[in-house]
């Protein structure tokens, strides 16, 4: 199998891996084969490897369609070259410096047209570090918030970008910098079913369900208010009826200019939505592959024949994507006119449905017959399966990694940064051959230089900062990269421990870091505090494998313990004795306080931690067992400062100390 093995190698695939106990790992030989054969190389036969050993080394023997590189630094060319010029996107043409394989690069950030004796590709030069907020300012605090649980001055069943605008108009006002919010990625128009904001059906486009027309000055949407859980199966459906009847009664000739939109991935993602639309209704298809085969191929007779006889409804599907930009757009605005420094953070998630419109315009550029997920691990023996997809590294090369650029590009568009889910990602991901068991999986790895320098340029064309979630075991190199891009890691309160098993001192977070008091996937302060996540996994058996309620409540005690130990003189105040369990405000007000003075680049909490929610977002590993994406507000963002503890806990996090000079450069 040696053939097989330096397959493997050079496509990325590694036959081991180090598991989170530190023990090494083997892939067996069939988990490399159909991990192989699913990203198209031939592994049937002996000859068949040869074959596909081949096409791998002449393809590194190509000039790919980018180079991707650092400001003034030098790649290696596939075979040397005499003569080479780049033009930038401001018209100017320079000659670059050549010696042999070794091409130099422009000074200047920014893409370039490469010209090379004769050949052409794009060139991306990268400059040295993602921006960050301005270190002269106060250090910035936001908040972080899940959009669809937010209610605002009008009745409706769930949140939009016009809720959004009012919470950026009232945590502006209240000192806030910055609003985290959840991914805003295009789901599948009007299905009940998935409202997941992290397996969308395409990362380069909104979720128009989101869209709020008064936004823009069209008549406001209709509905009423739902209880403490959404009802996702009849709002979807409803809020698709409601933007059609906003639609119909534009005048024609605005319809008319929305739907002349020249982009061309834009149309396709409206023709995909409307395809959806129409096989969904027709014979309850979810997604591309229950389609008739005809209509497989975007670019086909069939796809193209249908958005001519249909050319209304993509209009609508285009009006929605217009409405959700322009929407997304002004609650941005609304951020900056009253005082944030930042803004809107946006989230990206890991991958999208394989079913969807992404995997389905972008076929050549994704991975096919292959989901990601994670290996296993003592918390999940069986290891995990997302049930989502991704971009191919060979496929991102190829397209000159046009999917990608575009994708950062969408994240940063309306926001003043970029959180990236499951940054690791960047460098490998877990792929599990569709069908198969997720043990049977490996990792894949990525072409993980060029995407940090993408990322990079494209928050320095944006002015955003980069939130980089790097929670977990890293890969080898990672930390060290991302930190000298200036990419913030996520250090979450729950997970600064130290070598004792104690809680660190809030002096000792690194700057380059966004502190947290935790994300949507963890218990929040008094959830944790009176041990709401406990009963949880108690009443869904999912307490670790032998332990009892009354052990868990006994480690949970002693845990309070070291947290309270270590908030009583975070800040150099001594804050009296451990509250009780079902007293967790001064636990929350104490653990905000310590997040402030942390010397972090930006400090951020959880709206339900403001709000001293007990329960959480989402709970990872169930699907129907627990109302994920489900929960509201009780009250509306306009009475949320009525409440004295979420203005303390805003006054805390506008008085931490300045962090500025600190932080690492």
């Amino acid at each position: 199998m040696e053939q097989l093995h330096a397959l493997a190698r050079a496509c990325g695939v590694a036959r081991e891996w180090t598991d989170v106990e530190g023990r090494r790992q083997s892939v067996a030989d069939a988990a490399l084969e159909a991990v192989l054969a699913a990203l198209g190389h031939e592994v049937g036969s002996a000859r068949q490897i040869a074959r596909s050993l081949a096409v791998v080394a002449e393809r590194a023997d190509r000039l790919p369609p980018m180079l991707v590189g650092d400001c003034g630094a030098s790649v290696t060319l596939p075979s040397a070259a005499v003569r080479a010029e780049a033009t930038g996107e401001d018209g100017v043409t320079r000659p670059l410096a050549v010696e042999g394989a070794r091409l130099t690069l422009p000074d200047a950030p920014g893409y370039y047209d490469l010209a090379l004796d004769g050949r052409t590709a794009r060139l991306a030069v990268a400059p040295p570090r993602c921006p960050l907020p301005d270190a002269a300012a106060r250090r910035p605090w936001g908040v972080s918030l899940q959009i669809p649980a937010l209610r605002g001055a009008r009745p409706s069943p769930f949140g939009s970008f016009g809720e959004l605008a009012e919470a950026a108009r009232a945590f502006g006002a209240a000192g806030a910098d910055a609003l985290a919010i959840n991914p805003v990625h295009a789901l599948f128009p009007g299905h009940g079913e998935g409202y997941s904001p992290y397996s969308p059906s395409s990362r380069l486009f909104l979720n128009g369900a989101l869209a709020d027309p008064a936004l823009v000055g069209l008549p406001p949407l209709a509905g009423e208010d739902s209880g403490p859980l959404i009802n996702w199966p009849a709002a979807l459906p409803q809020r698709l009826v409601q933007l059609r009847a906003v639609f119909a009664a534009l005048p024609p000739a605005r319809r008319a200019e929305i739907a002349a939109a020249d982009d061309a991935m834009l149309r396709r993602h409206a023709l995909f939505d409307a395809l959806d639309c129409h096989f969904r209704a027709a014979t309850g298809a979810h997604g591309w592959q229950d389609w008739p085969a005809a209509f497989h191929d975007p670019a086909g007779e069939a796809a193209t024949r249908f958005a001519a006889e249909n050319a209304g409804e993509v209009a609508f599907h285009l009006f929605v994507q217009w409405l959700a930009r322009e929407g997304l757009a002004a609650s941005q605005t609304t951020a900056k006119e009253v005082g944030m420094a930042i803004g809107l953070i946006g989230d990206l998630a890991v991958g999208v449905d394989p079913s969807g419109s992404d995997a389905w315009s972008l076929r050549h550029a994704m991975l096919d017959g292959l989901t990601i997920g994670a290996p296993p691990d003592p918390l999940a023996p069986l290891g995990q399966n997302w049930s989502i997809t991704g971009f191919s590294p060979q496929g991102l090369r190829a397209s000159g990694y046009e999917p990608w650029i575009a994708m950062i590009r969408a994240g940063l568009a309306a926001g003043g940064g970029l959180r990236i889910d499951h940054a690791f990602g960047l460098a490998r991901l877990w792929v599990i051959p569709q069908g198969g068991a997720t043990a049977d999986g490996a990792y894949l790895s990525y072409p993980f230089e060029d995407l940090i320098r993408l990322a990079t340029l494209e928050a320095h064309l944006s002015g955003g900062l980069v939130i980089a979630e790097d929670l977990g075991t890293a890969p080898h190199g990672f930390t060290h990269a991302v930190t000298q891009r200036q990419m913030l890691g996520m250090r979450v309160l729950w997970f600064e421990r130290a070598a004792d098993h104690g809680f660190i001192g809030a002096d000792d977070y690194e700057p380059l870091s966004a502190a947290m008091s935790g994300t949507h996937d963890i218990p929040t302060l008094a959830g944790w505090w009176r041990g709401r996540d406990l009963d949880w996994a108690d009443a869904l058996c999912r307490l670790p494998e032998g332990m009892t309620r009354a052990e868990a409540d006994a480690i949970r005690d002693w845990d309070r313990g070291l947290l309270w130990s270590t908030l009583n003189h975070s800040n150099g105040e001594v804050l009296g004795p451990r509250p009780a369990p079902d007293d967790p405000a001064p636990v929350v007000d104490a653990a905000i306080a310590h997040i402030a003075h942390t010397p972090s680049a930006i400090a951020l909490v959880s709206l339900e931690d403001m709000l001293g929610e007990e329960e959480q977002p989402n709970l990872p590993g169930t699907i129907t067992e627990h109302p994920n994406w489900r929960r509201r507000l009780d009250a509306p963002i306009s009475a949320v400062f009525d409440d004295e503890r979420v203005t303390r806990r805003c006054a805390i996090l506008t008085r931490s100390p300045q962090q500025g000079d600190d932080r690492a450069r």
